[in-house]
């Protein structure tokens, strides 16, 4: 640092400004590569810019990559061509990581690379700490995350993965967009966090003088707008949850729900499967993606499980049967698998569930009749009161989205409220609150309705990596 330093201070002394308003870049490096045969036949002039990626002098002529965000390209410097000062200035002042605009003509080198012959250069920004070398680069996994911006200089592949998840989510936007379903925003910021059993985080809004919560799901607010009247609506957003870091979980992390007025879980799950499919295709370019050791088909039709009867065939628990919640302590502690002693039934069958279930589930599949017990907000199966409409795709032992034929009854909506709350009050943080503006606003009538919710955690299974790496800028313990 302190050599560049000093080149930094030998830069202004000479003239030139190390940090300039504007470049005066005419094409990406990308672009000038494909009209390389037409710029070097006319001897056109071009202006280029980026960051230097490598630096290789022999006598009174160097060589240099640049790279910008397009293309890497080589630069031939000559001190004839660039006269003496200026030569000298670029040789005895640039380093590998500044960014620099090169001026000139292109050709063909005797090794067949396309090189830009330069005539004229300018510093556009001095790097004063050196970056890691592409060679030895960043091993520690936990420096690259904190500083992602170096994981993205010296890895391109970083770099792909988050143009891979622009793409994931924009596949998700014109989907829904190209079936009518209007995009809308709803608030961060709730006086009741709902739509799912997570712990919220708490903030405090000075000019109410008042906390709010974060929001843990973008239900509720959703479902506000079904009642108002519209029939298609989704929203892509920010959701806040404070619980543990795993391979799975963050605390923030995007999520996309819709809702879908009139429809079913039948008419839905065609649809989630048409998206998901389409997902897939657009991000990975086929059908095949991998999971550790695993190789994940999601082409084909998907199959249906059973929730009921594949927790009895892992468990022995029939769940159809009256069963108290000491019995399903008891398989856990049986199975050594750990939980709070505050947890209720639904909470005990939704740990045992993925403790021996869901783990094993590989291939993409739909899980459905899921026990009322674990879905505060889905409609009641009315062939069957103990189960719900409720589906879930499952793959790589994940749960990929949540679905719902969405509890329009206002009346069994508080009851299951009413049931959290005591469950909240018996220890459970987790456990969904009562909402009564919510409660009030199904009272004014919501048609039935398909509800559907998946998070980023897709994204993270089709490139084979934890969530944490697929997020640009992750929450990580501070360094000791």
């Amino acid at each position: 640092m302190s050599a560049r330093l000093e080149k930094l201070e030998f830069l202004k002394q000479s003239g030139m400004d190390p940090y300039p308003v504007t470049a005066h870049r005419d094409r990406t490096n990308a672009d000038a590569l494909e009209h390389f045969d037409s710029l070097s036949s006319s001897e056109k002039s071009v202006s280029l810019a980026g960051r230097v990626r490598s630096f290789r002098v022999m006598g009174g002529i160097l060589f240099c990559h640049i790279e910008d965000e397009t293309a890497r390209l080589q630069i031939f410097c000559k001190k004839d061509a660039l006269g003496s000062e200026q030569f000298m200035l670029f040789k005895n002042t640039v380093d590998i990581g500044d960014f620099v605009e090169v001026c000139g003509t292109f050709f063909t080198t005797k090794q067949g690379e396309k090189t830009l012959a330069a005539v004229s250069w300018r510093m556009l920004s001095k790097s004063i700490r050196p970056i890691p070398t592409e060679h030895f680069g960043m091993k520690d996994t936990e420096e690259l995350l904190r500083k992602r911006y170096l994981d993205l200089i010296v890895n391109s592949e970083t770099r792909q993965l988050f143009r891979k998840k622009n793409i994931f989510w924009q596949t998700v936007r014109s989907f829904l967009s190209d079936r009518g379903f209007l995009e809308v925003q709803t608030p961060v910021l709730e006086n009741i966090p709902g739509g799912a059993d997570a712990e919220p985080f708490i903030t405090h809004h000075n000019a109410l003088d008042r906390d709010f919560y974060l929001r843990i799901s973008l239900e509720l607010a959703l479902k506000r707008l079904l009642v108002g009247g519209y029939e298609k609506v989704f929203e892509i957003g920010r959701l806040f949850r404070n619980e543990g870091v795993d391979r799975e979980h963050l605390q923030e992390y995007d999520d996309v729900e819709f809702y879908w007025a009139y429809a079913d879980h039948e008419m839905g799950m065609r649809m989630i499967e048409d998206l998901f499919k389409e997902i897939v295709f657009r991000v990975t370019g086929g059908y095949e993606t991998e999971w550790g050791k695993n190789r994940i088909r999601w082409d084909g039709a998907w199959p249906r499980v059973d929730y009921f009867d594949v927790f009895k065939t892992e468990t022995g628990i029939d769940l159809s049967e009256s069963v108290h919640v000491e019995t399903l302590m008891k398989k856990a502690d049986t199975l050594g698998i750990k939980y709070e002693k505050t947890y209720g039934k639904g909470r005990m069958i939704d740990v045992l569930y993925k403790k021996t279930v869901r783990k094993k589930m590989m291939q993409p599949c739909f899980l459905t009749g899921h026990p009322v017990e674990i879905s505060p907000l889905s409609k009641t199966d009315p062939d069957n009161p103990k189960r719900v409409l409720r589906v879930q795709v499952v793959a790589a032992g994940s749960e990929l989205c949540n679905a719902f034929s969405e509890l329009n009854d206002p009346i069994d909506q508080r009851k299951r409220f009413e049931e959290q709350m005591k469950l909240r009050e018996g220890g459970d943080a987790e456990a969904q609150m009562l909402d009564e503006d919510f409660v009030e606003s199904m009272e004014y009538g919501m048609p039935p309705a398909f509800g559907f919710g998946m998070s980023e955690r897709f994204f993270s299974l089709l490139m084979n990596r934890s969530i944490r790496e697929t997020v640009i800028f992750p929450p990580v313990r501070e360094k000791n």
